[in-house]
């Protein structure tokens, strides 16, 4: 008995659907945000920073690196006791 009437309510009620509402948003025009004016160049920036951080840390702070000894190492004479 409460069912249609339960029903009935929620229909009339105006409720929108997170879909419904975000294809309305999404054809009004809206001013540029901070993301949409500088996010492309604060991605390169960070993106150039990283990869000049690993330069220097590959080239500059003398890792040893574990590099094959394969030419530059010579064997020692073997002696008998």
């Amino acid at each position: 008995m409460m069912f249609p009437f339960a029903r009935n309510v929620l229909r009339s009620l105006e409720i929108r659907s997170f879909q419904q509402m975000m294809a309305r948003q999404s054809h009004q025009k809206h001013p540029p945000d901070f993301h949409d004016k500088y996010g492309d160049t604060i991605l390169a920036s960070g993106a150039t920073f990283c990869f000049v951080a690993w330069v220097f840390v590959i080239t500059q702070i003398g890792l040893e690196w574990n590099l094959s000894p394969v030419g530059r190492v010579t064997p020692k004479e073997w002696r008998e006791k």
